[in-house]
């Protein structure tokens, strides 16, 4: 064999090998996932994994879901294009489409559009539920969820200063807290750790249907008014990647999904089409409270 033919062959031979290798470290696009952490990241990786799977068999692409550590944490991801799409919260998803241009909201759950927040107090403050809003809590211990929610955070100290004109600091006697998530906030408030708090009501009242919490011990004392919340927001590579009206089919996967076991990972009744504008109040709140850096 001559230097030259040998040269060759042992260029073709590692042209082949990286042509294989190549084959097994980029499979087909996987479309990956998320959803913030509202509640207990164990249960939600459980919820959330058949959705994938029905999303793989819908569009016939492979499907993962990637958890998020926390509500910014699931913002980065998506910033960075490590996850395509994002069961977000009204303020998580404006702040990812603000960061990444293009993307876009293209499902909500049917409830969604009139979301609102339950303000709770544990049975020993003597606090009743009530139509007006409970300037009591001024003096008490109050614990937010995220920092980055919306029913948890964001609407509820815009309330906050829309009824009393003092922003949190000046508002609370007491340092405030976040709990990180709904599900704690309500256990924090119901053992008594926090005299009060504030958090989602569909989260409220899925843990009171199972008898998670005692609702005459951490009771609702006044429910905000309604505003848009959650949704499903789509990175705009979607169609680069996976082909051109992608989105579109994965906006009707979503919108078609009928079974109540996949339902209730969000929970909703039903999913229904979305777009960046049903947003528009979070936008414009988020702004005034310096939420969009």
């Amino acid at each position: 064999m001559t230097p030259r033919y040998f040269a060759r062959s042992l260029l073709f031979l590692c042209t082949i090998a990286a042509c294989t290798g190549d084959k097994k470290n980029n499979p087909h696009p996987v479309l990956r996932f998320s959803a913030i952490p509202d509640q207990n990241t164990t249960l939600l990786e459980k919820k959330f994994k058949p959705i994938a799977a029905y999303l793989a068999n819908k569009l016939s692409v492979p499907v993962e879901y990637v958890p998020a550590n926390d509500y910014t944490a699931s913002v980065e991801m998506f910033r960075n294009g490590d996850i395509q799409l994002a069961w977000f919260g009204g303020l998580t998803g404006v702040q990812a489409r603000h960061r990444v241009p293009g993307a876009r909201a293209i499902a909500q759950g049917a409830e969604d559009p009139q979301y609102k927040s339950y303000f709770i107090a544990n049975a020993a403050t003597g606090l009743t539920r009530a139509q007006t809003f409970p300037a009591e809590i001024a003096d008490l211990s109050f614990v937010f969820g995220s920092a980055a929610s919306t029913s948890g955070r964001l609407m509820p100290e815009f309330f906050i200063r829309e009824h009393t004109g003092k922003d949190l600091d000046t508002f609370f006697v007491q340092p405030y807290a976040f709990s990180g998530a709904h599900d704690k906030t309500a256990k924090m408030v119901e053992s008594g750790q926090v005299q009060a708090g504030v958090l989602s009501y569909k989260t409220y009242d899925a843990l009171v249907a199972k008898g998670t919490i005692n609702p005459e011990v951490a009771r609702v004392i006044w429910e905000t008014p309604t505003y848009a919340d959650y949704n499903f927001t789509a990175h705009p590579n979607l169609d680069t990647t996976f082909g051109d009206g992608f989105t579109v089919q994965l906006q009707t996967a979503l919108i078609t999904m009928t079974d109540p076991s996949l339902l209730d990972a969000f929970p909703r009744s039903a999913l229904i089409p979305a777009n960046n504008g049903d947003f528009a109040r979070i936008e414009t709140v988020a702004l005034q409270l310096d939420m969009l850096r």
